[in-house]
């Protein structure tokens, strides 16, 4: 497991990515999928940290605010959207 946490959060980063424009583009229902799954992605590399947080301090931290980040871009995009 601990061998492909790079290339699940790269995935998922992606899929954030691809999301946030999708949503930009082509309206908020089509772009709220990729970035869902982006998140569910991004969230399993995070749990496997947040188990060895001693090992991992440093991007726990760093995940915490990317998941902030990318959760407030939702919301402002809805309320923009309305």
């Amino acid at each position: 497991m601990k061998k492909y946490l790079k290339e699940i959060e790269i995935a998922g980063m992606l899929l954030l990515a691809i999301g946030v424009v999708i949503a930009i583009t082509a309206g908020y229902n089509y772009g709220a999928w990729p970035c869902g799954f982006g998140m569910i992605l991004l969230l399993i590399p995070f749990l496997y940290k947040a188990f060895h947080w001693k090992e991992y301090e440093r991007e726990n931290k760093r995940y915490i605010l990317i998941m902030l980040f990318c959760i407030l871009l939702l919301f402002i995009q809805m309320l923009i959207r309305r």
